[in-house]
């Protein structure tokens, strides 16, 4: 077994977000329920009742700083659909609603910005922009969409795209792998083989996004590995479906197996036919969800 493949295996395990002690985010008064799961009314007083709802993973912003926890509730709120199209955010109540300053808001409201989710104009202020002026193939929107009410549209949009990409660049890969390349991915499938036997989902995962990713970043066009970034993004934290593989098992690390060795002989017919057998399985699996990603 290479160094790699054993310190993939051995690393420790990131603990469960919603698990994690108490931090910053616990003093702000906001309620941790998703909308459809509470019966009372929101809990922003003085605000509308919009402003107070919060998405399912309100926890796993904790240890962040306080902009990072602000990117994450605003984000949230406004990808579950809690704050509407073409909605008001004004600054002032935002700071008094967190408990946090006006810098604070400002660079949180920033970066929003900058992943289409609002606009700021002058004598107009900023409000939420629609979904079609969203960046959705930023990580952080694929994050949000895979924990709201649009989780199904993600999980079928990205298998669209990894249907759509993976084979073709499975095909374009085939000979063009560097010995140490070959080396890692069959790293990936020896990590894959030992996470099976042990029952082991969550570096079982690690490897799949890691063999992947190398696998777009082999065909040799910078357009799909620039996309390689984003598809292990989201086969890290949508789950379900139409994101993985296959449920750990000995048939899906053997079709992974084949894949390398096809892509070591160059035989990129093989290389595509074994891509397409291993995103055809849709077997009903959620992935592992790792630390949501800091900003």
């Amino acid at each position: 077994m290479s160094t790699l493949a054993h310190t993939m295996m051995t690393a420790a395990r990131p603990a469960d977000p919603s698990l994690s002690g108490s931090g910053e985010l616990d003093r702000f008064p906001i309620a941790d329920a998703p909308h459809h799961e509470r019966t009372g009314p929101a809990a922003w007083d003085g605000v509308d009742s919009e402003m107070g709802r919060v998405g399912r993973r309100a926890g796993g912003s904790r240890g962040r700083g306080l902009h990072g926890q602000l990117v994450q509730q605003l984000g949230q709120m406004i990808v579950s659909g809690d704050l509407g199209a073409d909605r008001p955010l004004v600054p002032e109540e935002i700071g008094q609603r967190f408990e946090v300053s006006r810098t604070v808001v400002r660079e949180s409201l920033r970066v929003l910005e900058a992943k289409g989710l609002v606009s700021a104009r002058p004598n107009v202020g900023t409000r939420v922009r629609p979904v079609s002026d969203w960046n959705l193939l930023d990580p952080d929107i694929i994050e949000w969409r895979a924990f709201g009410p649009q989780r199904e549209d993600q999980r079928r949009e990205l298998f669209e795209l990894r249907w759509s990409i993976e084979p073709l660049a499975a095909r374009l890969a085939a000979g063009h792998g560097r010995d140490d390349v070959q080396q890692r991915l069959i790293d990936m499938v020896e990590i894959m083989g030992h996470a099976a036997g042990q029952g082991d989902a969550i570096t079982f995962s690690r490897a799949d996004a890691e063999f992947h990713a190398l696998l777009l970043q082999l065909a040799g066009n910078r357009m799909l590995e620039h996309l390689s970034g984003i598809v292990v993004a989201a086969l890290q934290v949508s789950g379900g479906p139409a994101t993985g593989c296959e449920r750990p098992s000995e048939s899906s690390v053997g079709i992974h197996a084949r894949l390398v060795e096809a892509l070591g002989s160059g035989d990129g017919a093989a290389a595509e036919s074994a891509t397409r057998s291993l995103l055809t399985v849709q077997p009903e699996v959620d992935h592992v969800v790792p630390a949501p990603r800091e900003h």
